[in-house]
């Protein structure tokens, strides 16, 4: 066999995990519903993930899906059903709007505040922009 079967074949065994080239996966929401009530159990590994501050998020989560909701022993509660598609939808524009740089596309950001003025700041390629943030 040549060089470049056995690299194929080497490839091919490799696990789907390996396989993945991008560094930063948003954790999938995970929850039931209680009642007339959905309960999230793993957002705070979520916003751990974003490196963004809880409360933040959560405001934004809850305007997006217009519900009220509260954060209990470390689980979201929110007071209507909300559908799990729906919340990573929710979770995957906040990433794209206020996570991911629009110049590089990496994960690595932070919110400042100049004056009144809240800026996007990449910390790998150094982009900065204003954003419209939640109050």
């Amino acid at each position: 066999m040549d060089y470049d079967k056995l690299l194929a074949r080497g490839y091919e065994n490799l696990p789907e995990s390996v396989k993945e080239s991008e560094r930063f996966n948003i954790p999938k929401v995970m929850g039931h519903v209680q009642g007339n009530k959905t309960i999230i159990s793993n957002f705070t590994q979520i916003c751990d993930t974003l490196r963004r501050d809880i409360d933040i998020v959560l405001k934004y989560i809850l305007r997006e899906l217009a519900t009220p909701g509260d954060m209990k022993n470390n689980l979201l509660i929110m007071g209507s059903k909300v559908s799990s598609i729906r919340i990573n939808e929710k979770i995957k524009k906040y990433a794209d709007t206020y996570v991911i740089c629009k110049d590089c596309g990496k994960p690595d950001s932070k919110i400042t505040k100049e004056n009144r003025i809240s800026f996007f700041k990449c910390t790998a390629c150094g982009a900065k922009y204003p954003v419209i943030t939640i109050k």
